[in-house]
């Protein structure tokens, strides 16, 4: 009988469908043309016919810059978390499969990323590199970095502790055979949640950077600029306010959901 599609992952996945197709559309279309030049006359107008949801302090269209924000955004959390996720697994599985002193050592080396802060990581690259999308990604890649190698040395382990792996290794199959065969099939499922979980918090990770003037700089358009660009219209103009909100809030949602729903599928126990 075939398994039914967890409705959270159906949720999840049209949420994400959602803002990446807007962040496609928004190479060819947004609803004002040229959504970054500045329109004075036009500036903190409220939502209505004329903009979507409203205008800011410099008069340009707010969702037009929603819609440019979302592949900003998209880019920086898919991209640094499949950084993470392959250098961390290699390393988690190198671990799992040499041991002793080596994994020890990785695995202390990995603990000691995990202690520093992604926005502190981004701060110290920031000023090594610039601020701008490549310390962003940078930062949030060795934040996420010994996630995955926890997990993947965890389920590696495991899996190499069965009997059928045992038998294979004292047939000769080197460990690059049994990590390719049994492994990694083994613990793709673990690794694909992670990663989805993991780019719900990339999501907010670089709305904080790009908040704190860490991110693209201007005029790029970022969601975390534009939350901290409302701060100072927050009675006037509160809807600055609620749009990157709202866009922030539905992305990590979309990638949470998709998480949990790729969990239960790959779980049916779990489900139940």
């Amino acid at each position: 009988m075939r398994e039914r599609t967890p409705p959270r992952l159906l949720v999840g996945g049209m949420l994400l469908a959602l803002v990446a197709g807007l962040a496609l559309v928004a190479a060819w279309w947004t609803p004002v043309a040229e959504p970054l030049r500045l329109r004075m006359r036009a500036r903190l107008l409220a939502p209505g016919s004329e903009a979507w949801f409203g205008t800011d302090a410099l008069g340009r269209d707010t969702f037009s810059l929603l819609m440019l924000g979302a592949g900003q955004t998209l880019v920086v959390a898919v991209v640094s978390v499949l950084i993470g996720a392959a250098l961390g697994t290699a390393i988690g599985l190198l671990a799992a499969l040499r041991g002793g002193r080596l994994e020890r050592a990785l695995m202390r080396a990995m603990d000691l990323l995990f202690a520093f802060p992604p926005v502190l990581s981004a701060l110290m690259l920031g000023a090594a590199l610039g601020a701008g999308r490549t310390s962003a990604i940078a930062a949030i890649a060795l934040f996420t970095l010994p996630v995955f190698a926890r997990v993947a040395r965890n389920g590696a382990r495991r899996v190499l502790a069965q009997d059928f792996v045992r038998a294979a290794r004292a047939l000769g199959v080197p460990g690059a055979g049994i990590v390719r065969r049994h492994v990694l099939p083994a613990i793709g499922g673990e690794v694909a949640v992670q990663a989805s979980i993991q780019m719900g918090l990339a999501v907010i990770t670089e709305a904080g950077l790009s908040f704190i003037g860490v991110g693209p700089p201007p005029p790029a358009p970022s969601w975390g600029r534009m939350l901290a660009d409302a701060q100072t219209y927050l009675g006037p103009a509160p809807w600055l306010l609620a749009a990157p909100a709202g866009a922030i809030a539905l992305l990590v949602l979309g990638f949470n959901l998709a998480g949990d729903g790729l969990r239960d599928l790959l779980d049916p126990r779990r489900a139940r």
